[in-house]
């Protein structure tokens, strides 16, 4: 193996742990609030809730569950995957699964903020804090990173 090779695979290595790591991060946190927003079913109260909340709700615990699937699938992946030579592969799907996992979850962390704010203050002002909780998410894990990006693309082609 030549030494532009040698530092390719480990680039690739690097990138790997890098992902799986973040992923242990994000996945913990959706895992827990899947459980959280599954117990919310077998309440006393939520046999009363609205057709809303239950829609609502069922939305929200199908996005955290979506959002497992994909935060997970790298992992998976990899242990598929392992040894055969096709890291490069494991790396690129892990980024796209990653991304569209953390998708998953914003539109879970936004269901459950609107849930909670439908309890506490209901109508309007509930559907405002969710679209704000989405703006939030929106921006901070996507918005901002994709405009810095190009922002420093646009300072390298100056």
């Amino acid at each position: 193996m030549s030494e532009a090779e040698e530092s390719d695979q480990r680039r690739l290595a690097r990138n790997l742990n890098e992902l799986l790591q973040e992923l242990r991060v994000a996945q913990a946190g959706v895992q827990i609030l899947f459980g959280f927003l599954l117990s919310i079913a077998f309440t006393e109260k939520y046999a009363s809730v609205s057709g809303y909340i239950r829609i609502t709700h069922l939305v929200t615990v199908l996005c955290a569950g979506v959002a497992v699937a994909f935060l997970t699938a790298p992992a998976a992946w990899h242990r598929v995957m392992f040894r055969q030579g096709r890291r490069e592969e494991v790396v690129r799907s892990g980024n796209a699964f990653a991304l569209t996992g953390l998708a998953f979850l914003a539109l879970a962390m936004t269901g459950t903020v609107l849930l909670l704010a439908e309890v506490i203050l209901g109508g309007w002002p509930a559907v405002v804090v969710g679209a704000l909780a989405f703006i939030v998410f929106a921006g901070l894990w996507f918005a901002l990173p994709l405009a810095s990006a190009h922002g420093a693309q646009d300072g390298e082609s100056s």
